[in-house]
């Protein structure tokens, strides 16, 4: 039976962060959005952005203000079934915000570009 994928961490500017279950990757790129005229349907391309939404601890000696960064950086998003995905213009949509108890949640949201994609294995 294949695997299937399990595990999502990020790098974030040279950062490893393991993320927890439910992170997101939505890969942009061109969408085609409907024109109609008259009886028929043509499309008009429009570039929507890379979408990444992950989980991530407050560990004991991690500043919430390294992960805020104001200008772009580098993402990598890696793939326990060895794809990853290199971001070289990401940048958090929002400033993190930490959830008191259960490990003290910080839901980081990225916007991007196109993605590199290799395949390890």
């Amino acid at each position: 039976m294949a695997q299937t994928l399990g595990i999502i961490d990020l790098v974030w500017r040279g950062e490893k962060l393991a993320c927890e279950k439910g992170s997101e990757l939505m890969l942009g790129g061109i969408k085609k959005n409907p024109v109609i005229y008259g009886r028929q349907v043509g499309w008009a391309g429009e570039m929507e952005a890379s979408t990444v939404s992950a989980t991530i601890p407050l560990d004991r000696g991690r500043r919430m203000t390294d992960l805020w960064a104001t200008n772009q950086g580098e993402l990598q998003v890696i793939c326990d079934t060895g794809q990853t995905y290199v971001f070289p213009d990401a940048f958090l949509t929002n400033r993190p915000n930490a959830t008191g108890g259960e490990g003290g949640k910080v839901k980081l949201e990225f916007a991007a570009g196109f993605a590199e994609e290799t395949l390890n294995g």
